[in-house]
């Protein structure tokens, strides 16, 4: 199956927020909400200080949290992208929890977060923020691709950013959302070790399987309470017709004697 995937160019990024609006606005995104967050960076030491964008937004994970702990299946995998099904949300705000970045958010009582622009992508589009990126640091297509054009890119980044590499490779799995870093991934709050919060791991481990052994019990427990209904249902029945044969035998008995 060709999993497809973004290319995230930092090093291309002018802030212009294009991509923020286009989201919003193809996405029909209420008041409030929004699915990519620009974040002005400054790194270095005064005097020698570089500024740049952090572009906040769901990162795909291959090993997606959201997705382990979600109870309903609202939260699943399809070609790469984590989609998300709101019809089918409980509001139990798991995936809130369990995101290593940080990224589903309560709305109106049920998750919100970027699904990848499934309904536009397969129409054959493509998702709303690449569309009117100006400078192409935002791209997207199969992974594969993606993945060799954000080496490329790395590559010649390193002449002006020396630090320049690629986030995203193998982080929780491998990401939806290859990132082009023009330095550390760490400096731009891209961690390295992408791991789970503790919430994530108690649900899967602990309480995700504790709630299927409930609900086996009940069920279990539901089937021996039919059985056993059902048996003195028969013991009543069973009762009721020997009362009535006795109670015929009686008349039966009855009558004989007036007769005779």
């Amino acid at each position: 199956m060709t999993e497809i995937a973004f290319l995230l160019d930092l090093g291309r990024c002018i802030g212009c927020q294009a991509c923020v609006a286009a989201c919003k606005v193809g996405n029909e995104l209420n008041e409030g909400t929004q699915y990519i967050q620009l974040i002005e960076q400054t790194r270095g030491t005064f005097p020698i200080l570089e500024g740049g964008f952090g572009n906040h937004r769901c990162y795909h994970c291959a090993d997606a949290a959201c997705v382990a702990v979600c109870p309903t299946g609202a939260l699943f995998k399809e070609d790469g992208m984590t989609r998300l099904d709101r019809d089918a949300c409980s509001g139990c705000s798991y995936c809130v929890e369990s995101c290593p970045y940080g990224v589903p958010r309560m709305v109106d009582g049920l998750s919100s977060k970027c699904d990848g622009c499934a309904a536009a992508t397969k129409a054959g589009g493509e998702p709303w923020c690449v569309t009117t990126c100006p400078s192409r640091a935002l791209e997207f297509g199969e992974r594969t691709e993606i993945l060799a054009e954000a080496k490329q890119r790395a590559a010649a980044l390193k002449t002006r950013y020396p630090n320049a590499q690629v986030y995203g490779e193998d982080q929780a799995g491998g990401l939806g959302v290859i990132v082009v870093t023009p330095d550390d991934p760490e400096k731009l709050d891209l961690p390295l070790d992408v791991d789970p919060p503790i919430a994530a791991g108690l649900w899967t481990g602990i309480v995700q399987p504790a709630s299927l052994g409930l609900t086996a019990a009940t069920a279990v427990a539901a089937g021996v309470a039919a059985v056993i209904a059902r048996r003195i249902h028969m013991q009543e029945l069973r009762s009721i017709e020997a009362g009535e044969v006795a109670i015929a035998g009686a008349a039966t008995r009855q009558t004989e004697s007036e007769e005779g």
